[in-house]
């Protein structure tokens, strides 16, 4: 499949332990690298980008902060080869201390889904007991779950798995909801001290 963004599942992983900045591996069903993206280490702006592969020569999707210091910081997502505003994701920001919620927007801004944490005791327990217990996270669009993200438990590596499989008609757009994957291992990762 040409399409790296076609795929009905995905795997994305970061090392933690990296001096450089964080390193995302995006894989297809096939466990073959569709996707790679370094994030440097020590900006106060986040600015993610995404290749095709380690070379980085082919840049497929930009995902930028609007601000430097923002608790409910608005993440916009661009594809570069067309120049398109795919949509933005706002986290919300005192609702995400004891549960992580975020909005996605259509490029007009207007409010088109949101991504919730699962249950909030387990959410609780992670942030305050341990955060040995995987993450969940549903993506609700028109009243229903159009996709899931679930976070696998290694020391070392952050995994998330991410099903698009009961989105047939493809109300999420896959380059919106690739980046919210790799934004959440990247904050993830912020919040657990990696």
């Amino acid at each position: 499949m040409d399409n790296k963004f076609g795929y009905d599942q995905y795997l994305v992983r970061q090392k933690i332990i990296s001096v450089l900045g964080a390193k995302f591996h995006i894989y297809n069903p096939n466990q073959e690298l569709v996707m790679f993206s370094q994030m440097k280490a020590f900006k106060l702006k986040e600015d993610i980008r995404l290749y095709s592969d380690e070379s980085m020569s082919e840049e497929l999707l930009t995902i930028k902060a609007r601000n430097v210091i923002d608790f409910s910081a608005t993440y916009d997502v661009h594809d570069p080869s067309t120049g398109e505003h795919v949509g933005s994701l706002r986290r919300k920001g005192l609702k995400s201390i004891l549960k992580d919620e975020w909005i996605i927007l259509n490029p007009g801004e207007a409010e088109i889904g949101r991504i919730k944490e699962d249950r909030r005791l387990l959410a609780f327990l992670r942030r305050f007991l341990s955060n040995l217990i995987p993450q969940t996270y549903n993506v609700e669009m028109n009243g229903s779950t159009v996709s899931t993200f679930t976070q696998n438990f290694n020391p070392f590596v952050t995994k998330i798995n991410v099903d698009f499989s009961s989105d047939p008609a493809r109300i999420l757009d896959r380059r919106l909801g690739l980046a919210a994957s790799v934004l959440l291992c990247a904050i993830d990762g912020k919040q657990s001290g990696a």
